[in-house]
C-alpha cells in the first residue's frame, strides 16, 4: 500500500474524532430534536443532492438502524440520473426544493435532516427556508471550511448553515478531496461520505439513548438474514406505520 492510503486513514480518523471533540453540543441537540419527534410520533427526514445523499441512505432501512428515517430521494437528485451532470445542473435550479418538498409527506412538526458539503446551492438552501416556514425544524449536515469559503448561489444569498436550527459541522476541508499526491493538481480521496455516515450513525446512537432514557424502545431493525429478523422487521414495520413513509 502507499503512503497515501495511510495518509486517507489518518486524515478521515482524524476529522471522526475532531467531530466529535467539536460538535457534541450539536449532536446532542439534533438527538433531542430526532427523539422528541420519534416519541410524539412525527416524521423524520433526511436529504442530501447527489453523493450528499449517501447520509441519507445511511439512516435507511438498514440492519442497526431507526426504522422511523424516511429518506427524500427524488430523481433528479440521484446518481443514477442519465446524464449524471444534470443533477450538478438541478440543484442548482431555484424552486425545485419546493417541487420535492410539496410531494413529500413532510408536516409542520416534522425533522428535516439535510447533508450538503458546500451548503451553497439552491435546491439545500431553499429546502431549509421552505421547511422553516411550514414550521418543520431543520439540522444541516456541513462542512464548514468549504461552506465558509464560498458565496451562495440561492437567490437568498444564504447559505445552508445561516438557515437550519441545528448545524452540525463534518470538520472536513475545502473541496472535499483530502490528499493531495505529488504530480498530480488535483487532490484525491473525498472525506465527506465516511465522516458524514459517522454523523448518521452517532445520531442513531445519541437518539436511541434518548428514546431509552425516556422509556421508549428504539424502533431499531435487525438483519433480515438472521433467524426471525424477517419477522421481527415486519412487526416494527407494523407498529410504527404511521412515523413511516417509504413504504407508501
Amino acid at each position: 500500500m502507499s503512503k497515501y492510503a495511510q495518509e486517507y486513514l489518518d486524515v478521515v480518523s482524524g476529522m471522526m474524532h475532531q467531530v466529535l471533540q467539536t460538535q457534541a453540543e450539536a449532536l446532542g441537540r439534533a438527538a433531542d430534536l430526532m427523539a422528541a419527534c420519534i416519541q410524539q410520533r412525527r416524521g423524520v427526514f433526511a436529504f442530501g443532492p447527489s453523493h450528499a445523499g449517501m447520509f441519507a441512505e445511511e439512516m435507511f432501512y438498514r440492519a442497526g438502524g431507526l426504522a422511523v428515517v424516511n429518506p427524500l430521494f427524488h430523481s433528479g437528485m440521484m446518481l443514477n440520473t442519465r446524464p449524471v451532470t444534470a443533477t450538478s445542473t438541478i440543484e442548482c435550479l431555484p424552486g425545485y426544493a419546493r417541487v420535492i418538498l410539496e410531494e413529500s409527506p413532510l408536516r409542520e412538526g416534522d425533522l428535516l435532516l439535510i447533508h450538503s458539503v458546500a451548503a451553497r446551492n439552491p435546491v439545500v438552501v431553499e429546502m431549509a427556508l421552505l421547511a422553516r416556514q411550514k414550521g418543520i425544524r431543520t439540522v444541516g449536515v456541513v462542512n464548514m471550511a468549504y461552506a465558509g469559503q464560498v458565496e451562495s448561489r440561492d437567490p437568498s444569498g444564504k447559505l445552508l448553515q445561516e438557515v437550519c436550527d441545528v448545524v452540525i459541522d463534518t470538520c472536513g476541508c475545502y473541496g472535499d478531496a483530502c490528499i493531495q499526491m505529488e504530480g498530480m493538481a488535483q487532490k484525491v480521496a473525498p472525506a465527506s461520505t465516511p465522516i458524514s455516515t459517522f454523523i448518521a450513525n452517532i445520531l442513531l446512537i445519541e437518539t436511541c439513548q434518548r428514546l431509552l432514557e425516556r422509556g421508549v424502545e428504539p424502533p431499531v431493525f435487525q438483519s433480515a438474514n438472521v433467524d426471525g429478523g424477517k419477522e421481527y422487521n415486519a412487526e416494527l414495520l407494523r407498529r410504527w406505520a404511521p412515523s413511516i413513509h417509504y413504504m407508501q
